[in-house]
């Protein structure tokens, strides 16, 4: 872990980012605030830079709801952007400037609501791996969703964004460049890697049509042979599949299918390999849910050639 001027700890800050959705967001810190150990746990809400007017209004309502939870953390700060950084990187350089600072990070966007076991699952979980180097992201939320299994963990390579944490020794390695990817990977490694349309994440983010950070993410952890730790029973659940978020579309079935796991503990695993009948399970079950531009995208990656790919890829340029 990096040395810092901010006092060692169990309790890793949490960053919260937020935009434009004061309802969302109000739901997400609510349920953070009722988890033990939120009065022990520093929190910073990044707010990216308004767009428009409306913006302005419910960026307002959103720093009055943060406020009023003033007493319900050991701290809280609010960072408004001037301007509008997007969503890749206002998180980016906020999970940047935290984790090195302190060393280590939990982090939710304003649409995922948590468990009250949440921040114990969390903490316990980056306390357990912290010296293990085959560990890069512990993931608060898994499509394996077995609520029989509230006390089980299993290690996967595929990375998780609703609710996770790392440490500054992982997160310090983060590359986004999409055209690399593109130049590294081989169809093999591909074929590993896409467990849910994320090759079609990269090129579409190359091509621009995109720009999202979470992909990048998994492929700097995937490139380095690192793991995920994923609960069996999730505790986080995404409310923001209604539509409101720049980057998801509706899916009103998803959402209501969220149990949250309030009672589970962290027991971690002394062997560090990945669980394949897990990860068959995460494929088959992200598999009816790909949409449209997942086929478009898949159609590309298929049956077009990386060379053409890269041809096609400098022409847009």
């Amino acid at each position: 872990m990096k040395e810092t001027d901010a006092p060692s700890q169990y309790y890793a800050p949490i960053i919260l980012i937020g935009f434009n959705r004061p309802e969302h967001l109000k739901k997400t810190i609510s349920a953070l605030a009722r988890n033990k150990g939120a009065k022990e746990s520093n929190l910073y809400c990044y707010i990216d830079g308004a767009l428009n007017s409306d913006d302005v209004r419910s960026q307002k309502t959103i720093v009055h709801i943060v406020n009023d939870r003033l007493n319900d953390f050991k701290s809280v700060s609010i960072i408004q952007r001037e301007v509008n950084f997007g969503l890749a990187k206002n998180i980016i350089e906020a999970v940047t400037e935290v984790v090195e600072k302190y060393g280590k990070v939990i982090v939710l966007e304003d649409d995922i609501v948590t468990s009250n076991a949440f921040l114990t699952f969390m903490n316990d979980a980056l306390e357990y791996y912290e010296q293990e180097d085959k560990v890069w992201h512990i993931a608060a939320y898994s499509e394996v969703n077995f609520e029989q299994r509230q006390n089980e963990i299993f290690l996967c390579r595929y990375m998780s964004c609703w609710g996770w944490a790392t440490w500054f020794n992982r997160w310090q390695y983060f590359e986004k460049d999409a055209d690399l990817l593109i130049e590294e990977f081989s169809e093999d490694t591909i074929k590993k890697f896409d467990v849910d349309s994320n090759w079609g994440q990269v090129v579409a983010n190359a091509q621009n049509k995109i720009n999202t950070w979470a992909v990048f993410w998994y492929a700097t952890i995937f490139k380095q042979g690192g793991l995920c730790v994923n609960p069996y029973f999730s505790h986080a659940s995404n409310i923001g599949l209604d539509g409101s978020g720049v980057h998801s579309l509706a899916d009103e079935k998803r959402t209501l299918k969220q149990p949250l796991n309030h009672h589970g503990k962290f027991i971690g695993k002394a062997e560090i390999v990945e669980d394949l009948e897990a990860l068959s399970v995460m494929r088959k079950t992200y598999l009816p849910k790909k949409n449209i531009r997942y086929y478009v995208l898949k159609f590309i990656t298929i049956f077009v050639s990386k060379e053409t790919l890269k041809k096609l890829l400098k022409k847009s340029q």
